[in-house]
């Protein structure tokens, strides 16, 4: 028996939408894209309870809108677009509430040699310090951009489409922005009087 595509399922879901069959059409279609926005949503938080929490979010707000689905683009172009901006809209709630620096740039170091307390201190100090830093010399995008590519590891090109940046060198302009401001943001760092050498 060959799967239904995307639209087929969604045209079966429409057609029995008051039976309990309507139902199993909507979960087979959703069930196929839900470790990906999970996923998705575990690059933006960074914390697999908050991106399960998103995940449902998501999935709830997908379930309220279907009808606003037309079929001008392919449904997984579409539910990539509202979980892309649900995304962006949590992220952008979370630094009106102050978390932001933690929420999204999570570099936290997790050694399983475990050396010592003084190594383990010492690089929790780094870390938070450039956390600090990132925060206080780049713009909101920069930071998205630079913890997709070098946190999550996300090519250039497809983190220029998650975050449908525009500009014509996309998420690279980006990149090389943001390592022109860390690198003479560190310089300063480095040089300022009172600094342990």
């Amino acid at each position: 028996m060959q799967e239904l595509s995307d639209e087929e399922l969604l045209a079966r879901y429409r057609d029995q939408q008051e039976s309990l069959a309507g139902a199993k059409w909507l979960n087979q279609l959703l069930s196929r894209y839900h470790a990906r926005v999970a996923t998705w949503c575990l690059r933006f938080t960074g914390d697999r309870e908050s991106a399960g929490d998103l995940a449902q979010d998501i999935f709830l707000r997908v379930y309220r809108n279907l009808d606003s689905f037309r079929g001008a683009s392919k449904f997984s172009t579409w539910l990539y677009t509202v979980t892309r901006n649900h995304c962006i809209n949590e992220m952008k709630a979370r630094a009106s509430r102050g978390n932001q620096a933690a929420e999204v740039l999570d570099f936290d170091v997790h050694d399983q040699a475990a050396p010592n307390a003084l190594t383990t201190l010492e690089q929790r100090e780094e870390i938070e310090a450039m956390r600090m830093l990132m925060q206080e010399v780049l713009d909101d995008t920069e930071q998205r951009v630079m913890t997709l590519h070098f946190a999550d590891e996300i090519g250039l090109e497809a983190v220029t489409r998650l975050l449908n940046l525009k500009n014509p060198s996309g998420a690279r302009a980006y990149v090389v922005s943001a390592k022109r401001k860390l690198t003479s943001a560190l310089q300063r760092w480095k040089t300022r009087p009172g600094r342990p050498q």
